[in-house]
């Protein structure tokens, strides 16, 4: 039975007025007695992705300064992060934090500090953004908030009881100009493809023959060539290149939220112009 003072779940959020661009996170801690503990913080220059990245740093921080030895939750809705920690960085490593392109990999230094505080007590979970969750709505709420260079009201429950006595120093990301609350892989290869058996001469009606899935295939490395183009250059395309891009419809592209996996890319929105809205593609193998 879990005690009345245990974190049952953390939830963490990141938001840019600009990608990049004054950004700024939070945290919200749910405690097993229903109580709540907030956290937040702000950057002047940064990105979407840093501030997803800083808000579940506080929120490891947090936890690993406390005595608790439950194992806990954490929701993100940042496809990036998850992917990241759970499944890319293992990779990342074994190459000296290099893609598979041979490229740096983006975030290094939070991706190494997020490293050194993950643990097998955290459990990540991705949960939809915008979807109505209490959680993720409100570290959305608070993020923005600082993001706007605002300073929101916090519920900040007393967590004295919960830190232990010594800590380690917390890691110094000194770009952080406003905080409230903190206590003191894709596949390696391009393209993931089926093996296949050769049809038969005598293929039964309704078989997509050899060659149209040849040309299929062709048509698909293309389409990857331009992301990797639009993404090397730094190109912004609307919703609806993306849409054209990605063989769906334009509605698919704007209801998956502002940050979100698409092959070998993080999509994340910039910004609005008139109304279209811009998105940015990101190569994260």
């Amino acid at each position: 039975m879990l005690s009345p003072r245990t974190i049952s779940s953390l939830y963490t959020d990141g938001a840019c007025t600009g990608n990049p661009g004054p950004g700024g996170w939070g945290v919200v801690v749910y405690f097993a007695d229903g109580s709540v503990y907030e956290m937040g913080g702000a950057e002047a220059q940064t990105t979407n992705n840093r501030m997803e990245m800083l808000a579940a740093i506080a929120a490891l921080k947090l936890l690993t300064t406390t005595k608790q030895t439950q194992p806990v939750t954490l929701y993100t809705d940042s496809e990036y992060l998850k992917k990241g920690i759970t499944q890319w960085m293992k990779g990342w490593k074994k190459k000296g934090w290099k893609t598979s392109t041979g490229n740096p990999v983006l975030n290094q230094d939070l991706w190494e500090t997020l490293d050194q505080l993950n643990s097998s007590q955290v459990n990540w979970e991705h949960v939809r953004g915008h979807a109505g969750n209490e959680g993720n709505e409100r570290c959305d709420a608070i993020a923005r908030a600082f993001a706007l260079g605002k300073t929101p009201s916090l519920q900040q429950s007393p967590i004295s009881d919960l830190l232990a006595t010594e800590t380690a120093p917390a890691p110094d990301h000194r770009k952080t100009i406003q905080s409230s609350g903190v206590p003191s892989n894709l596949p390696n290869s391009d393209l993931a493809m089926n093996d296949s058996t050769s049809l038969s001469p005598a293929e039964t009606a309704g078989q997509i023959s050899g060659e149209v899935r040849v040309s299929q295939l062709r048509n698909l490395v293309e389409t990857l060539r331009i992301a990797d183009e639009i993404s090397h250059k730094g190109y912004l395309i609307t919703s609806s290149e993306l849409a054209d891009l990605m063989d769906i419809h334009t509605s698919a592209v704007t209801s998956r939220g502002d940050n979100w996996v698409w092959r070998n890319w993080v999509v994340s929105r910039v910004r609005r112009e008139g109304n279209q809205i811009l998105w940015q593609l990101e190569r994260v193998d």
